[in-house]
């Protein structure tokens, strides 16, 4: 039978219930264990697709083009499992199908509540991820404990464990012990508060995680078992670390998964760390420093380009380079642009975004790489940007821009296919999910990925206009990569560029840190090229020599 484990958090948002469960999967995966995550997010809205990205970050695609939480990033890179549209719950989406079930008449009449409707319709969610190929579910609880919106998913929860019998069920509470600088103490109030607060709604946590700065004391650990009614070896320490992908080692060392593992009475195999082991090692050896300049819409929000910032790490990883990103507002490009900070620059991203505030500004930058031969990668508006300043700039076609900027545009190189344009949902319009690709042979791109059919992910409404392709072709532009009908542009470079390399998708949310988007690793190793004065031989043209020092 599936094991499930439900992690929720006390005291502070913001501790990494997330990092954590993330870590759990990647040790009970190492252990050979089935696993796969979900996220049960408290707000209203049915899905975080239409959330503005100051208020909530990235969102994340999934491979049947689910829009969700950031977390399941997290849960893919550290589990390196592909999640689905089911691996996001919200209340919105919770109430969306009960509420259609009773307009259905699914209730018969009877009076429709939080309880049983709801906490029902979770545990529905819940158990749709379990089955056969599955031995643990991680779900992790959003929000903080007390909240009053986490409710119902806390009674949910409560329940589940009534459902399925003791032993496939265990909670861990993600708790914060403070330390407090002028007496020189950490301390365990706040968690205590915490656990009563979630022993109040019927759930004793199995194994509490205490966040903290710096290691805390054997007897702190004992006061806490003593006072939230854990065991010891249930209690365990995670401290802050130099990067994520050392919080699994740290995690196990403290004993977590022996613990989950002696609680659901699962086999108590051997972790195999050494894939991990190795990973923390070369991202401690990455010394090489590179510098990326993010050019982006959102910047204030960091969590914005969540997975775009650890893709440019992991490509870092993979040839020992440091990633330092320099975080610039796209509206603030063109001014930058007399300072010289571009020319400092080792790389240039532009990511994806909707609405015209800041793309002047992204086309002034794809233009200043193009130019200056400075490493560039477009993802999704990114390379609608890219092809929109070739087409105004080398092909000629003054004022082109996309019909999403400028509606009477007189060169539309981005626009809606005509298959879209009169959908009335703007939903409806949005191309999402997982798409196939072929790319031409010998490409750039066809290097980056090592193959020429490949299929990323993508979340986006315009496309490059194929009424106009062939003019911004015979200018020199390269669309290295069509849908298999040759419809749609998926990717465009630059000959003779060291990398000028834009895509459609959204390679980032398939990258994993042992295992880097293709395209990442092969802009990073451009850009380091740069920054230590020489071209890889990668992007060389077949007819040039290598040019090395």
């Amino acid at each position: 039978m599936t094991k499930h484990i439900f992690v929720t958090g006390g005291v502070a948002s913001g501790l990494g219930k997330g990092i954590t469960g993330a870590s759990l999967g990647r040790l009970l995966k190492m252990r050979g264990l089935r696993v796969t995550m979900q996220k049960l997010d408290p707000y209203i809205n049915v899905d975080p697709g239409t959330m503005n990205p100051f208020e909530h970050g990235e969102v994340f695609v999934t491979d049947d083009g689910g829009e969700t939480d950031l977390d399941l990033g997290h849960y893919e890179r550290f589990i390196d499992e592909n999640l689905l549209r089911d691996s996001n719950a919200t209340t919105g989406s919770i109430y969306s199908s009960v509420l259609a079930a009773e307009r259905r008449g699914d209730y018969l009449g009877r009076t429709v509540q939080v309880i049983p409707h709801i906490t029902d319709e979770i545990k529905r969610r819940i158990n749709a991820l379990a089955g056969d190929d599955t031995d643990v579910v991680i779900t992790e609880v959003g929000g903080t404990v007390g909240d009053i919106e986490i409710l119902p998913f806390l009674e949910a929860i409560r329940q589940f464990r009534l459902d399925v019998g003791r032993d496939n069920v265990c909670y861990v509470h993600v708790t914060l012990i403070p330390y407090i600088g002028p007496s020189g103490e950490q301390k365990t109030k706040p968690t205590q508060h915490s656990v009563t607060e979630l022993r109040g709604r019927g759930i004793q946590p199995d194994v509490i995680v205490c966040r903290s700065e710096v290691a805390i004391t054997a007897g702190l650990k004992k006061k806490i078992s003593a006072l939230c009614d854990v065991p010891v070896s249930g209690v365990v320490n995670a401290t802050d670390a130099d990067t994520l992908y050392e919080v699994p080692l740290m995690l196990h060392a403290e004993g977590l998964d022996t613990e989950v593992c002696s609680i659901l009475r699962l086999d108590d195999s051997v972790a195999d760390l050494s894939e991990w082991e190795a990973l923390v090692r070369r991202v401690r050896d990455a010394t090489r420093p590179v510098k990326i300049g993010l050019i982006g819409k959102y910047v204030a929000l960091v969590d914005a380009y969540l997975s775009v910032v650890e893709s440019l790490n992991h490509g870092g990883f993979e040839h020992g380079a440091a990633v330092e990103i320099e975080w610039i507002n796209a509206e603030d490009v063109e001014g930058l642009l007399a300072t010289g900070r571009l020319a400092d620059l080792d790389g240039i991203v532009l990511p994806g975004g909707f609405g015209e505030r800041g793309v002047e500004g992204k086309i002034a930058a794809a233009r200043f790489a193009r130019e200056n031969a400075l490493p560039c990668l477009g993802l999704c508006l990114g390379m609608q940007v890219m092809v929109i300043d070739y087409a105004r700039h080398v092909a000629g076609m003054d004022g082109a821009n996309s019909t999403e900027f400028d509606p009477s545009t007189s060169f539309p190189v981005i626009d809606l296919m005509d298959t879209q344009r009169d959908v009335t949902d703007k939903g409806g319009t949005m191309r999402v999910g997982a798409c196939v690709a072929e790319l031409v042979p010998d490409s750039q791109v066809a290097r980056a990925y090592g193959q020429t059919v490949i299929s990323e992910r993508h979340r986006h409404r315009f496309e490059v206009n194929p009424k106009l392709r062939a003019e911004v072709e015979s200018a020199g532009l390269a669309c290295s990569g069509t849908s298999p009908d040759n419809r749609l542009v998926e990717f465009v470079e630059l000959p003779g560029h060291p990398f000028w390399v834009g895509t459609q998708a959204h390679p980032e949310f398939k990258s994993r840190p042992n295992r880097p988007a293709p395209l990442f690793g092969a802009f990073i190793a451009a850009a380091l090229a740069r920054a230590e004065g020489r071209r890889p031989h990668l992007f060389e043209l077949p007819d040039e020599p290598d040019q090395e020092g």
